[in-house]
């Protein structure tokens, strides 16, 4: 039987009751609670009145509570399937929904398909996915939209089969969807210019782009052909041209920084993601430098706490080096974790920021 460390953490009666009165999460499903004075037993996590301690007895699983003389709660029904599974499987159904309708359900509909009330199993599905409903379900639309461009549709229909009612309501937001118009994005960028510039630095050559918009790509590779090669991977029928000398100053600013990070690199941003990805992209500039956050942290503070590995997922995605400073982000345990573009890159930046706070080790930042 595998070891669980949340049942070594109820191992007797006066942590047992110290979780029952916290109502800590991590006992649900470890144990059960009995009120003698009432005769029902209820979950650690069930949200009636505490009772007096005098008047409780705890019990491991449900079917000794009922063998007990104990009857269930009607409130938090203990003798059902435990609440994060039930919560999961709703989810999962309203989920599999999102991505059957064309258009996305409103969220009465969503929250009647599993049996729940509109506010409950909104901060249900934001807890469990770390992202709303409406965030979900525009994010599947998207993807049907890219799915229906790279397959050749017309702009037209492409938008209809995603589920926008008109081509205006798509292009109300359409830039900020997929980063440039669907007639652009469906030839590759065609017509969009991007300047871009290289330059070699103590941690090997960085390419910097820009569009009218803001900085779209800051990337560290091991040559300039390689980072060229991405650049036109992304973007493979955009115009392409070597920056001016304004542009040059921006690439300074981000070469000056990575050698001795100071404060904030604060530079116009042009990056698009899911919803989720612009959280998580948005916390990440909020961590000082000379700091890190754990991804589980990172999750908490977007009130997603099971999204760690989604949070490390979307720092993976992060396509502008610095800017957006993932490299802050680590595992719980204090380890490196993953970086786009390499560890020993990852620990150099974390250890000049140290040095230049002033820091003899990385700040925890909560």
């Amino acid at each position: 039987m595998p070891f669980n460390r949340k049942e070594t953490s109820f191992t007797n009666d006066a942590k047992r009751w110290k979780a029952l009165v916290s109502r800590d999460p991590d006992a649900e499903g470890v144990f059960f609670y009995g009120v003698v004075t009432t005769g029902v037993f209820c979950r650690p996590t069930c949200s009636s009145r505490i009772p007096n301690r005098k008047n409780v007895v705890f019990f491991t699983t449900a079917k000794q509570a009922g063998q007990a003389g104990f009857r269930p709660c009607k409130r938090c029904e203990p003798d059902q399937a435990p609440l994060q599974q039930l919560h999961a499987k709703a989810v999962i159904r309203a989920c599999q929904m999102l991505n059957e309708a064309q258009k996305p359900p409103p969220l009465k509909e969503l929250a009647a398909h599993v049996g729940m009330s509109p506010y409950h199993f909104n901060r249900i599905f934001k807890k469990i996915t770390g992202v709303t409903p409406k965030e979900f379900g525009a994010a599947k639309r998207t993807q049907r939209l890219i799915k229906s461009l790279s397959n050749g549709q017309s702009v037209t229909q492409a938008i209809y089969d995603a589920g926008y009612g008109s081509p205006s309501r798509f292009y109300e937001r359409g830039a900020s969807v997929l980063g440039m118009t669907p007639a652009r994005y469906k030839t590759g960028g065609a017509g969009l210019e991007i300047r871009y510039a290289l330059s070699e630095t103590s941690l090997g050559w960085l390419l910097m782009a820009a569009t009218k918009r803001g900085v779209c790509a800051i990337e560290f590779g091991e040559t300039s052909e390689q980072l060229t090669g991405r650049l036109r991977e992304r973007f493979p029928n955009a115009g392409l041209e070597k920056g001016e000398p304004g542009f040059a100053r921006w690439v300074g600013r981000v070469i000056s920084y990575i050698e001795t990070p100071r404060g904030t690199l604060s530079l116009p941003l042009d990056i698009q993601g899911t919803a989720f990805q612009q959280k998580v992209w948005k916390a990440l500039r909020a961590i000082p430098s000379g700091s890190t956050a754990s991804y589980g942290e990172i999750a908490r503070r977007l009130e997603a706490p099971k999204a760690a590995r989604a949070v490390a997922r979307a720092c993976g995605s992060n396509p502008v080096a610095v800017a957006v400073p993932c490299h802050r982000a680590v595992r719980v345990d204090g380890g490196m974790g993953g970086y786009r573009w390499g560890l020993p890159r990852k620990r150099a930046l974390l250890d000049r920021e140290c040095i230049g706070m002033g820091l003899n080790h990385m700040k925890k930042h909560v």
